[in-house]
């Protein structure tokens, strides 16, 4: 493995966007350009390549590369190792022992964020860019329950658009905090946004039972922010 940064990954970001500070979180950014990533990127740098990813088209491949990198060094920052997160059959990262995690990306920046499990049991991160009013609309009806729906009406197009994305991602990082917990897929009609305030604060709700712990009715907390002119969610469950 080379020490050199890899040419298409920028310089790693160790700022949380976040208005509130969250104890024992640890977040790595970069931004990065699948045209820069270079053929033997991965060997040199000990970033392992499942096979699937060695088969996928180069924006999938620099994808998964900027963020197990993002996620390398939030594990050595965190744990003292520098573990890279292996893929899962499910396709989820398979964190190290006593560690929850979450990564994504979306058009050219990736992140990661980890933390010890026994102060966060599940973390679910999400990257959005900001969705476009007509397609914001168009897609509104698969996101949004039919009382978030209800609730839309009271915003301007623009408005709704920004809620909108923010639906779809922070059901995305409630998705990813919560499956390794219960095991069970569930989808965007099975959870409600409840609020989101301009603090940077959320709230949701679950529509159906996914274990016995976690059944319909149960309320979680989320955080939002706009960060390098995407929407960052962050949905975090605390041990």
């Amino acid at each position: 493995m080379t020490s050199t940064h890899p040419i298409c990954c920028g310089p790693l970001d160790a700022t949380s966007p976040f208005p509130q500070a969250l104890p024992g979180l640890v977040m790595r950014s970069c931004a990065f350009d699948p045209a820069l990533l270079a053929a033997d990127a991965f060997v040199q740098h000990g970033i392992p390549a499942p096979a699937s990813i060695q088969r996928s088209v180069a924006k999938r491949q620099a994808e998964y590369f900027a963020g197990r990198l993002c996620a390398r060094d939030a594990l050595l920052a965190l744990t003292g190792r520098a573990d890279v997160p292996a893929l899962g059959d499910d396709r989820a990262p398979l964190w190290p022992e006593g560690v929850s995690g979450s990564i994504s990306h979306s058009h050219g920046l990736a992140a990661a964020l980890v933390a010890d499990q026994r102060q966060w049991r599940g973390l679910g991160l999400d990257l959005e860019e900001p969705l476009a009013t007509p397609r914001a609309l168009k897609l509104a009806a698969e996101i949004l329950t039919p009382e978030e729906l209800r609730r839309l009406a009271a915003f301007t197009p623009e408005q709704q658009a920004a809620r909108i994305t923010l639906t779809f991602s922070i059901k995305e990082s409630l998705f990813k905090a919560l499956y390794p917990l219960v095991g069970t897929r569930f989808y965007f009609q099975d959870a409600e946004l409840l609020e989101a305030d301009d603090d940077g604060r959320a709230r949701l709700r679950l529509l159906i039972d996914l274990s016995a712990e976690w059944r319909a009715g149960r309320e979680l907390g989320g955080w939002h922010c706009l960060f390098r002119e995407r929407l960052l969610s962050l949905v975090a469950v605390e041990a």
